[in-house]
């Protein structure tokens, strides 16, 4: 009876852990899109908090309630009562990345609120509509391009956007920072328990949150601002009107192929690591599932995409099962439409949310450097510097339009090195795929291959599908640009580089 009691405390303890590293992991990435929007681009919020947060959650609700059918289905074919179901959520790189390279120059760029959800809705259908056509050829993709080159320049997003600015969050509300550092990182990265085995992550977030506001009330927070406990009822609206904003959206096509192709290889990985922990999901299931879900979400004013989430062996060993995605898609979808879960965006400070961020990014990096031969290890790091021009842009770009200096103002020596930086800047993922799959391919001495990834960055960047020259990163022709010729010293030297890797032999 014993064993019976505490066979069950650890399968409730364990589906209860599972459902709140689910639940708030999207509720986290909902506070930091939000928080980056709003503060960093002055985006209004009752946008994100009655249309995209309500559109994002309907495809987090679909997907989770999917995914535990699938489970269901696979418990009554197999007859086992141990069966975990895949976790879904919204995917963070991508999300992060769109609220920094696409909604964000976006709204800079056109002031108009409006407009700027209609292209992150557009974005979305063309990543939905990607993911689908990938997830027949998501193995071809995988066995084509090099691990260094598909995982590197997300695992620079995970380093530089999940890790170095969440850290710059925590730092600004040092106290709760650390506090719900520890506490989190205790439940994610140790064994070790608290009293009364009482969940790390729940902790942190209602301990933190409280530390928080006692501090901020107590005038300790320069940035505070007393919070709307104001819950707005919206239900996400059915909306085909983001259609004509493809037009301007497709510049974005960079963004959305990769994150599109990378989620379905994401996804065939997660359901192989699935399968050898012992839950043999069919891949096409579980691929099908997100792009629908994804593409779902953008007709009804989502803006981020839905995709497996690492971790299925990770939560099969806390015990969970299916419960935790039941809770997870129901309680998504409920939230949202009562105005629940646009009050957590508002009340969760950033600084509690930070740490599993950092977490987030540490294991996409770790998966690139653990899936890549050892001898790539120099091709993912090299697909990380493109992120780097990326995040020292962000970070730039927030004082200079603070203090109203545009790039005419400034010495040429910084005008040549702000445009030698929004060049690395765009188109930053393929950049990163193709400079990793470049040296991969030479470290493994097929320098026909390197050659032709450097002939592809040639070509990209002639057309500003890598390396735009225009602050926006839009696509143009060559000869459209008059000011500048970087476009075509960039495209001769990558055609440079191309002739010297195809004159290489293997002696």
């Amino acid at each position: 009876m014993n064993a019976k009691n505490t066979a069950a405390q650890h399968s409730f303890w364990g589906e209860t852990t599972a459902f709140l590293a689910l639940f708030f992991d999207n509720v986290g990435v909902l506070i930091f899109f939000s928080a980056i929007l709003i503060f960093t681009f002055n985006y209004p919020a009752d946008i994100i908090l009655t249309r995209m947060i309500p559109g994002t959650a309907v495809g987090i609700c679909a997907g989770d309630l999917v995914y535990t059918w699938l489970a269901i289905r696979l418990r009554k074919k197999t007859g086992r009562t141990d069966i975990t179901a895949m976790p879904l959520g919204i995917d963070t790189p991508s999300t992060i990345g769109i609220a920094y390279a696409v909604m964000g120059p976006a709204y800079v760029a056109t002031h108009d609120a409006q407009l700027t959800w209609h292209i992150g809705m557009a974005t979305l259908f063309m990543i939905g509509t990607v993911k689908i056509i990938t997830s027949f050829f998501g193995g071809w993709f995988q066995r084509i391009i090099p691990t260094a080159g598909l995982l590197g320049p997300i695992a620079g997003i995970g380093l530089l956007l999940l890790g170095f600015l969440p850290i710059i969050e925590m730092f600004n509300e040092a106290v709760v920072g650390m506090i719900a550092l520890g506490l989190i990182f205790t439940a994610l990265f140790s064994k070790l328990h608290l009293p009364g085995r009482l969940p790390g992550i729940l902790v942190a977030v209602i301990l933190g949150t409280g530390i928080h506001f006692a501090l901020g009330y107590s005038g300790y927070l320069p940035e505070f601002t007393e919070p709307s406990l104001k819950m707005t009822f919206a239900l996400p609206v059915l909306s085909f009107e983001f259609l004509q904003s493809l037009p301007q959206s497709i510049k974005y096509l960079t963004i959305a192929i990769p994150f599109g192709i990378l989620t379905i290889i994401g996804g065939i990985n997660n359901t192989e690591s699935a399968r050898l922990a012992g839950d043999d999901y069919r891949t096409r299931d579980i691929l099908l599932t997100e792009a629908f879900t994804s593409l779902i979400a953008a007709f009804f004013g989502g803006v981020a995409q839905t995709t497996p989430y690492i971790g299925h062996p990770a939560y099969k060993k806390m015990g969970a099962t299916l419960w935790y995605t039941l809770l997870t898609g129901l309680l998504i979808g409920i939230c949202s439409a009562v105005g629940l879960l646009s009050l957590f965006v508002s009340l969760i400070p950033r600084a509690v949310i930070s740490p599993i961020f950092i977490f987030i990014g540490f294991e996409i990096i770790r998966q690139a450097y653990n899936d890549s031969p050892p001898s790539h290890s120099p091709a993912v790091s090299l697909s990380f510097l493109p992120v780097v021009a990326s995040l020292v842009l962000i970070i730039l770009s927030q004082f200079t339009e603070a203090m109203s200096v545009t790039p005419d103002k400034l010495p040429p020596r910084l005008q040549i090195m702000l445009q030698t930086l929004t060049m690395l800047s765009n188109g930053f993922i393929i950049t990163g795929l193709l400079w990793g799959s470049m040296l991969a391919f030479l470290i493994d001495h097929k320098a026909r291959l390197a050659s032709l990834c450097s002939a592809v960055c040639a070509l990209l960047t002639l057309f500003g599908i890598i390396h735009s020259v225009l602050p926006t990163g839009e696509l143009y022709l060559p000869w459209q640009i008059a000011t500048t010729h970087a476009h075509y010293m960039v495209t001769v030297a990558y055609l440079a580089l191309s002739g010297i890797l195809l004159s290489l032999t293997d002696r």
